[in-house]
């Protein structure tokens, strides 16, 4: 049976009988295809975003509406290649290669604080950023460090588990390797990565079955921690002031952005003002483009956008889910874990102090924000789980069953050949 009949054969059953539901979710491959639409979802609407919420600031800065934008664009073609590399190489060498991966990006940490870094002073305050000397190209590492991390926690906790029964022995190496890669991202000054990286350890450790117990203890010290940084630094405890203190008000800088950001996500009603019609990014809200682009969001195209993002993430965390459950191998389970709580995570608390539930924290919204290290690294990441989706049990065989786009063009031009052959 040729492919062209075999698939004429499925459309006219699904045609009859219509599509069996139950099976597609029970699929080998749905939790690929649900992670894969649905990045590609969310990173498509980034772009619009960020074209609309960037083209006054861009105006100003180099007069021209379309310069943040097309970084974007490029960083998002980047991340795509990222991405589709990431998802096809094979599960061994993440394995293989997890101290390598995880060294070169504590490397490329360490040369922020170097002469070699070309860039003074950092970004609003975070100095985790690294430029090349005579170079318009400048990353921040820290955020490769989440997807390292994440592979290094995931080989590590997974190799140890089966050869030692001690939580001790488990821990320690582990546990070392975390508090390196804390330690350098807090010496950039940077909290809100540091926490967001606290939920990739907490994540992985959590699905690698460390006793509760031992997250009492984790979670006292983080605590005691977050203390000794917050606290005494005024910047840090004005922002929770500005986001808890009921009579804070415009008039108070850090108060502004909070409340500039709620109006702003509450302005546009159900369906918002219109794309490009918002109001807030003429430089009314700070980092609108950026932290706050899902206010700019809600007011363009109002709640039913912002539910769409909302769906959106929750589509993504289900397909994450999906293949930590399914898998078999501990690694790719942890790992994923580890992942799955940086995007989510970083995701809840972007929406939580747009929408004043949170204090300003400085993280962006995953795949949606500005930000050129953000999203290439969150695309490598999904990468790297599209390849662990890749080899759930069945998908394999599930992929190779299935013609490809281009199999079924060639044998649909082919088929339409030959009849206008015997036709003529």
């Amino acid at each position: 049976m040729n492919v062209v009949t075999r698939v004429r054969r499925v459309e006219d059953t699904n045609s009859r009988r219509g599509v069996n539901w139950a099976g597609v979710w029970n699929s080998s491959i749905t939790s690929y295809y649900l992670i894969l639409w649905t990045t590609g979802t969310l990173v498509v609407l980034g772009l619009v975003m960020v074209l609309s919420s960037s083209s006054i600031e861009s105006l100003d800065r180099s007069g021209n509406a379309y310069g943040i934008f097309t970084k974007q664009l490029l960083f998002a073609v980047a991340g795509a290649v990222a991405l589709a590399v990431a998802c096809r190489i094979p599960l061994r060498i993440y394995k293989s290669l997890a101290w390598i991966l995880f060294g070169g990006s504590l490397l490329l940490q360490v040369l922020v604080f170097t002469p070699l870094n070309g860039m003074s002073g950092g970004v609003l305050g975070n100095n985790n950023w690294f430029a090349i000397p005579g170079t318009p190209i400048s990353l921040q590492p820290s955020e490769f460090i989440k997807v390292t991390l994440s592979i290094l926690l995931g080989t590590m906790l997974s190799r140890t588990l089966a050869t030692s029964k001690s939580w001790v022995h488990v821990l320690v190496p582990t546990g070392a390797a975390s508090l390196a890669a804390l330690g350098l991202v807090m010496a950039g000054n940077d909290l809100g990565t540091a926490l967001v990286i606290c939920l990739v350890i907490a994540s992985a450790f959590f699905v690698a079955g460390i006793p509760l117990k031992w997250f009492a203890g984790l979670g006292a010290l983080g605590a005691v921690a977050v203390a000794i940084f917050v606290i005494p630094n005024g910047n840090r405890m004005g922002r929770i002031m500005a986001a808890y203190d009921s009579t804070c008000d415009a008039s108070d800088q850090l108060c502004y952005q909070v409340i500039r950001g709620l109006e702003g996500l509450g302005s546009g009603g159900l369906t918002g003002v219109g794309l490009g019609s918002g109001s807030e990014k003429w430089k009314y809200l700070p980092e609108a483009q950026n932290d706050f682009i899902f206010a700019v969001i809600g007011e363009e195209i109002g709640f039913l956008g912002s539910l769409l993002v909302l769906l959106a993430f929750v589509s993504l965390g289900i397909g994450m889910v999906r293949v930590i459950l399914r898998h078999q191998d501990p690694m790719v389970k942890i790992t994923t874990a580890g992942i799955a709580a940086w995007i989510l995570g970083q995701a809840l608390i972007n929406i939580g102090v747009v929408t004043r539930i949170l204090p300003v924290i400085g993280v962006p919204l995953p795949l949606v924000s500005a930000g050129g290290s953000a999203l290439v690294a969150t695309m490598l990441a999904l990468g790297v789980v599209l390849s662990f989706a890749r080899t759930e049990p069945g998908a394999q065989e599930a992929f190779s069953a299935r013609p490809s786009m281009v199999r079924k063009t060639i044998a649909v031009i082919s088929s339409s050949s030959g009849r206008s052959r015997r036709s003529s």
